[in-house]
């Protein structure tokens, strides 16, 4: 069980690191790394240079960075505050209509694009400096965002649906058909929470409607800056080239799947950011000079952030070369409990192969045996299923290593360590539950 030991390790130095030494998350992940190499014994050399090669080409890496850059844009040039103003215009007398707006956004690109990180990037390029414009934190911002990246694999017809589905043990019990209303429901249930939690957190942190002298009717604000919707075009043209019978036509006449070949988390940060070029054109620098001096300001970000996103992925790397999953598999086929403990078990485990890896990645690894552990305790097979991917969603939301906290972070500009605890209180372990309620039959599916 040594990469299971590695983990607590993992997550321990980090803790200790950030939390009791005070040093920023990007050492403490770097540390973490170090740590879990440590594991690898005489071969940690080879198993800390081929993560750290591996991270390196991680698509995240890439779209963290541009997303960084692309608000640092924004936030130079007036487009963004016109679109904020449309916005406010319509929602901004609502209490907390940023927060309500991200989170069922993020449940409806869920449904179709079911990628956790390109959710949390499309959903939050907009309304992470929308709530933040409206007075709420840029940690509760990116914590609302990342939040909502599990909404992914919540609803049908995930990638990680598809790979549960497609393992033989699974596929013997039940069929996908089976577990496409049930697994619906169960995303209603996560969503329904997720409104929930933003009713909380905007009663918690005393967050306002937008100030009246701020908002402005809907036609002035739309003849000023309708230009700025365009912005959205930069998610809705991935989207349709790669979803629906657009996406089903041009993979059949060029011979490929388009959700294989557009990867949405590489093209909606380039589109967005080749429309806010186009639109503040009139507002970019104009010398070789300035550009220099506009660069250097966002330098700084990509440097913390790239070494924080490295990090992670590289310690999530090496725990796959320790034999996380297989381990913690082995461990979990050896529990043996009634339905609501082995619920609660199961879920711990999926979450904390989760922590370090994707819900695709945590699915192939651990799920069949997840599935067989809650049928074997009683659960129905499809209730199973359910219960099991509901668990793995806890991806975007698992501290420290969750791929769309970076995201989101990188978007708010803030530290991700500032959303660990929120996103472990409003999310992670609430989420947690649901997923044990599910698989007890308390929230029937």
């Amino acid at each position: 069980m040594i990469a299971v030991w590695a983990l607590g390790c993992y997550i321990a130095a980090i803790i200790v690191w950030n939390s009791v030494l005070g040093r920023n998350i990007g050492e403490a992940l770097l540390v973490g790394f170090l740590v879990t190499g440590l594991f690898a014994g005489g071969d940690i050399g080879h198993v800390m240079w081929s993560s750290f090669v591996e991270a390196m080409q991680e698509e995240v890496t890439f779209a963290a960075l541009a997303f960084v850059f692309m608000s640092y844009l924004l936030a130079r040039t007036p487009v963004l505050d016109h679109l904020l103003d449309i916005l406010n215009s319509l929602l901004g007398r609502l209490r907390g209509g940023p927060v309500y707006t991200s989170t069922v956004a993020s449940g409806v690109f869920g449904a179709i694009a079911h990628v956790g990180a390109a959710i949390t990037a499309a959903v939050g390029s907009v309304t992470i400096p929308w709530m933040k414009r409206s007075n709420v934190s840029g940690e509760i911002a990116a914590t609302v965002a990342a939040g909502g990246a599990g909404m992914g694999v919540t609803f049908p017809f995930s990638s990680t649906m598809f790979i549960l589905m497609g393992s033989a043990g699974v596929a013997s019990v039940v069929s996908t058909d089976d577990i496409v209303l049930p697994l619906f429901l169960g995303g209603l249930w996560c969503l329904g929470y997720r409104l929930v939690a933003a009713f909380v957190m905007i009663r918690r942190h005393g967050i306002q409607p937008v100030d009246n002298t701020e908002l402005r009717p809907l036609r002035r604000t739309l003849g000023a800056g309708w230009t700025s919707l365009l912005l959205f075009g930069g998610i809705a043209i991935p989207l349709l080239l790669t979803r629906g019978p657009l996406a089903g036509d041009l993979g059949r006449y060029v011979g490929a799947t388009m959700s294989d070949a557009i990867s949405l988390i590489t093209w909606i940060p380039v589109l967005m950011i080749a429309i806010v070029l186009l639109l503040s054109r009139r507002h970019l620098p104009r010398t070789g000079r300035a550009w220099w001096e506009l660069l250097g300001g966002v330098a700084p970000q990509f440097g913390v952030l790239g070494v924080t996103i490295i990090a992670a992925f590289s310690a999530a790397n090496a725990l796959g070369e320790l034999g996380l999953p297989r381990q913690l598999t082995d461990l979990l086929a050896g529990v043996e409990a009634p339905l609501w403990a082995m619920a609660l078990v199961v879920g711990v485990l999926v979450v904390g192969v989760a922590v370090p890896l994707t819900a695709s990645a945590t699915m192939a690894a651990i799920g069949p045996v997840a599935v067989s552990a809650l049928i074997g305790a009683g659960a129905s097979p499809a209730t199973a299923c359910v219960a099991v991917l509901i668990f793995a969603s806890t991806e975007g939301a698992s501290p420290p290593s969750g791929a769309p906290i970076f995201v989101a972070s990188g978007i708010a500009g803030v530290d991700p360590s500032r959303t660990f605890v929120p996103l472990l209180t409003y999310y992670c372990v609430p989420i947690l539950l649901i997923g044990a309620a599910v698989a007890t039959g308390v929230l029937p599916v």
